[in-house]
């Protein structure tokens, strides 16, 4: 190809092309955001209805069922799931993987909207919210303070502190954890109502119409504008007290005379204790389509301005900052890129010998890794993880071009050729193998970018960038590379003693090579059956080899999910949850703790370990955690379990979610679910195993004799309303005080409620006269246990097996067995599913497969298209499956796991290795021409002659990537994965190439001299 004369015959026109790759790269490298993955809209959306005293049957019939139906014909919905409790409702929208969240979040509003004059009216607004789905928010601000009680700092919090952080760009939410809002409590008195004959519905209707927000309006004058302000409102507990109820016989009653009247709180069924001193948290959440880095960066600027406000005593300190962990595998990969490329210029360096000669190829690192930031830039990419981790792997691969540039050239210069007509002939020799190997090596990512789910896109712009620093290397290949041989290269390379030395050593292991590759291909045969050996052991090997969806980083950051039975209260929890402060201060690695009881529900607490840095503790996050685990086991009374965050966005909640649903009722799916816990705790693959399903929920069932109740004139609304004014805490109305509003709600005390018996006692108005019968009258009282929550999964009901793998075993190896036994052991009607990270592994499942076979197909093709063969392309590419084996084996044996950033490692290795047959064969092919040598002459002379850059370019990818295999703290773990397949597959595959490729020429290739 003359056209690479071009830039030896113009060295300036090379030059500039260099240059205008470099400035364009550092113009782009300000525009790109950093970001930890690849920008990916993965949205939930909840909808969630209150309906206070509302039984969980009633909520599911009544508000799921509806809002359920309508939302689901809503576009972008991956899968439903609904919770029906105790006056609660909760639907869960997980929206499709980049579906754009704004128009699921239109869709799904307009949907409730259809039906919210379906739900019972005295039912609150349905509250939608969206936001990525992640368990956990992205950092987490405690408050305490010694002069402030829980309601004055949640008070303080909400007026000052969370409107400032919701303003932050890119923040879902900013929620209270552990807060106690205001309220205006009335705690009733049922005796003393009884002694003045009054109801709960005369008190109710007293609240309603002395407590009323008017809007008055305006007196227009002729001149002068007035605006009305009627204080028909409350603000103080003096004014609630002195509320008139009725006036008997000139007799006033007021509230203070049938009720306890104090500000308290909405509810006390939920606290936080950090660092073993109570205190009230914020959740800072993201939205869908925020970067985290930026949202944290700017909610820190924001405290500063807020703790200088703080009144006296009053402190905050961030809990837990999620972008520390990717702040720091950020550094990490960086200091990685630096570590490669000096690895990299050391090897070529030990190859060459001459620093003038290492200079040509190792201009092509920067110039590539910069240079691709300009085509990252136009695609809409950021820095992040697995781009930056792309350029760490592209360091071992843009140098190839170069050096077998350099390297063909310094042949010629050796043979007696002056620097210039080398670089002139030695350039056009390698041009069109430099163009084979680029858009093979390219082609290789191009199924990796075009794939969907989790792992698509995840990897699309690892993959592209990767292409992108080989498309340009290949340029700087054919256009600097032999214009700065041409200027730096000469004899006079040839005499220094330490390149001497080296091209002595080569030149006896090139002859070495050539005796034992001549013998070699005197036995064809087996050469051949031990390739196909080879070959078939990569299925053996792979289906032998533990699989999971990704690796577990060390993030620094165990937390704890804990259940108490579901009769317990918030003092219940608190007793247990109390242990966890001398577990966590017995662990010296522990840096600091939090609790939060009450999470989601009464019964319910969540706990985080921050571990100290990387570099100041000894024991890795797996290992502690499997001492935490211990130590929480012995704490009786709740169900607890330890686990670390996940690797990849997406997941929330514990690894193992198996979904059973059927259209049977909660005892038939209870039953079933018992078997299937039972058979999972046998099988000694989990370490943990629970179901979401329990039938330990104390009910009090309420029977009305309704002839009796009819009798006396008590209707059943008067009846519901009494139970529901005393006992379910929801509020009439609301007060103002000082520019906020708080609820009115009137209850009889805890200590009424804790007794069941205490119902019969309550009174209820009958006939005309609305004399007060109590209701022991007219109901019969039944304790009965019922379940804990009415779960559905895409509108059918539905239990949760959630769980934790034991050590060493994998998510797929846990679903694989509950698989098995539903097929074995479930009846006809009942399906089964899979939730959160479960449902990321069974998505993918054998995507990756697919994507190897489909790598290997292009790459074929468009090596066919290349050497205008469909032979020569087999013979490149038998070297694959012998590079894949070597790759599998140290995952088989246990040193990683097949997992996404191997399984990217291997088709990784398609290209790689395809590289050393393109040279071999393409040089061979042209032997046969130029030089009429027969196909095992000039397969002989090719490998041997390719020798030394086939070597040189293994050296510097295995090499390349050892701060990968060596690497520590954030991310770690995902970059061993990947360094020790690109390791072993190239060293293993190259080893085997050097003799299968050939022999596998000798076999297929076509005679060139006659053909």
């Amino acid at each position: 190809m003359k056209f690479t004369d071009i830039f030896v015959q113009r060295p300036v026109l090379a030059t500039v092309v260099s240059l205008l790759i470099l400035i364009l790269g550092l113009r782009s490298i300000h525009d790109l955001s950093l970001r930890q993955f690849p920008k990916m809209e993965n949205t939930v959306i909840t909808i969630t209805t209150a309906y206070p005293g509302a039984s969980a049957e009633l909520m599911q019939g009544f508000i799921t069922a509806p809002l359920q139906k309508s939302i689901a014909g809503a576009d972008g919905i991956d899968y439903l799931t609904a919770q029906s409790m105790q006056s609660v409702s909760t639907i869960t929208a997980n929206i499709k993987l980049n579906y754009n969240p704004d128009k699921a979040m239109a869709e799904i509003m307009a949907k409730v909207a259809e039906v919210r004059n379906a739900l019972p009216k005295e039912s609150d607004q349905p509250v939608i919210q969206k936001d990525t789905g992640d368990q956990m928010a992205l950092m987490y601000l405690g408050f305490n303070s010694e002069n402030m009680s829980t309601q004055q700092i949640t008070d303080y919090i909400s007026r000052v502190v969370q409107p400032k952080l919701q303003t932050v760009g890119g923040v879902a939410s900013a929620e209270i954890l552990g807060g106690q809002t205001y309220a205006m409590r009335i705690w009733l008195d049922t005796n003393r109502m009884a002694a003045f004959n009054l109801s709960t519905t005369d008190v109710v209707s007293a609240l309603q119409s002395q407590n009323f927000q008017t809007a008055a309006g305006q007196i227009k004058g002729k001149y002068v504008l007035y605006n009305i302000n009627a204080k028909t409102t409350l603000t103080d507990t003096n004014q609630f007290k002195n509320i008139v109820i009725i006036n008997r016989n000139n007799t006033l009653v007021r509230i203070k005379d049938i009720a306890t009247v104090e500000l308290g709180a909405v509810n006390y069924d939920s606290s936080v204790i950090f660092n073993g001193k109570t205190a009230v948290f914020i959740g800072i959440k993201g939205t869908p389509t925020a970067n985290p880095l930026t949202v944290i960066s700017d909610v820190k600027k924001v405290l500063p301005e807020l703790a200088s406000s703080y009144p006296p005593g009053f402190q905050g300190k961030v809990v837990y900052d999620s972008t520390e962990y990717i702040r720091s595998s950020i550094h990490e990969v960086i200091r990685s890129i630096s570590e490669a490329s000096l690895i990299v210029v050391l090897v070529i360096f030990l190859f060459l010998g001459s620093l003038r000669t290492v200079i040509i190829p190792v201009i092509t690192i920067p110039l590539s890794l910069i240079g691709v930031c300009t085509l990252m830039y136009m695609m809409d990419y950021s820095l992040n993880l697995l781009t930056l981790l792309a350029m760490v792997l592209a360091i071992g691969l843009v140098v190839d071009d170069a050096i077998v540039v350099v390297e063909n050239i310094y042949r010629h210069i050796e043979a007696g050729l002056s620097p210039y007509e080398a670089a002139k002939k030695g350039a056009r020799e390698i041009a069109s193998p430099i163009i084979s190997m680029t858009t093979t090596l390219a082609a290789v990512y191009a199924p990796i970018g075009f794939m969907t789910g989790i792992t698509g896109a995840l990897f699309k712009e690892f993959a592209f960038t990767l292409a992108f620093c080989v498309v340009i290397s290949g340029v700087i290949a054919l256009t600097l590379s032999p214009m700065m041989c041409s200027k730096m290269l000469s004899h006079s390379v040839s005499n220094l003693k330490f390149v001497q030395a080296i091209d002595q050593f080569f030149e006896k292991l090139k002859n070495i090579y050539q005796q034992r590759l001549s013998l070699v291909l005197q036995h064809k045969s087996v050469v051949a059956a031990f390739a196909l050996i080879m070959i078939l052991s990569c299925g053996l090997l792979a289906a032998t080899t533990t699989t999971e969806l990704a690796p577990q980083e060390d993030k620094s950051i165990l937390f704890l999910s804990a259940t108490a039975p579901e009769y317990a209260n918030l003092n219940y929890l608190t007793q247990f949850t109390s242990q966890l402060n001398a577990i966590y201060e017995s662990i010296p690695e522990a840096q600091d703790y939090f609790i939060v009881n009450g999470m989601g529900a009464s019964n319910n607490a969540i706990s985080g370990l921050m571990l100290k840095p990387w570099d100041k503790r000894h024991k890795s996050q797996s290992k502690l955690n499997g001492i935490l685990q211990e130590k929480i086991s012995h704490i009786a009374g709740l169900n607890i379990v330890s686990f670390p965050l996940p690797s990849i966005p997406g997941g929330s909640g514990l690894p193992i979610q198996f979904v059973v649903t059927s259209t049977a009722d909660y005892v038939t799916l209870y039953n079933i679910m018992d078997k299937l816990k039972q058979s999972a705790e046998k099988s000694g693959l989990f370490l943990f195993v629970d179901s979401d399903l329990k039938f330990e929920k104390p009910e009090l069932e309420i029977t009305i004799d309704r002839n009796k109740a009819a009798n006396m004139g008590i209707s059943m609304q008067s009846i519901g309303s009494v139970l529901a004014t005393v006992m379910s805490g929801g509020n009439v109305n609301r007060f103002s005080r000082e520019g906020e509003s708080y609820e009115v709600i009137p209850q009889v005390p805890d200590a009424l409620r804790m007794d069941p018996e205490k119902i019969n006692n309550l009174y209820v108005p009958a006939g005309d006269k609305h004399e007060l019968i109590p209701l022991s009258t007219i109901v019969k009282l039944k304790m009965q246990a019922k379940p804990n929550a009415l779960a559905q999964f895409q509108q059918l009901n539905s239990a949760t097996l959630e769980g934790l793998m034991m050590p060493g075993k994998s998510i797929s190896q846990g679903l694989a067995f509950l698989t098995q036994q539903a097929h074995a052991t479930f009846p006809i009607g009942v399906s089964y599913d899979f939730a959160g990270e479960s449902r990321q592994a069974e998505q993918e499942g054998a995507t990756m497969l697919y994507t190897f076979i489909f790598a290997l197909i292009i790459i074929y093709l468009v090596l066919a298209a290349q050497f205008e063969s469909f032979k020569d392309p087999l013979i490149i590419l038998v070297s694959v499956p012998l590079s894949v084996a070597g790759a599998l084996l140290p995952l088989n044996i246990g040193f990683a796991t097949l997992n996404i950033y191997t399984e990217i490692g291997l088709v990784t290795l398609i290209g790689l290795i395809s590289k050393h047959g393109i040279l071999m064969v393409q040089f061979a092919n042209q032997l046969q021409k130029l030089e009429g040598l027969s196909i095992t002459e000039s397969i002989i002379k090719s490998a041997t002659l390719r020798l030394r850059p086939i070597l040189m370019t293994t050296a510097a990818m295995v090499l390349g990537v050892l701060p990968l295999i060596l690497a520590n703290g954030a991310g770690a773990q995902s970059r061993f994965d990947i360094g020790l397949v690109i390791a072993t597959g190239m060293l293993i595959g190259t080893c085997f190439t050097l003799f299968v490729v050939p022999t596998m020429y000798m076999f297929f290739a076509k005679d060139h001299q006659h053909g």
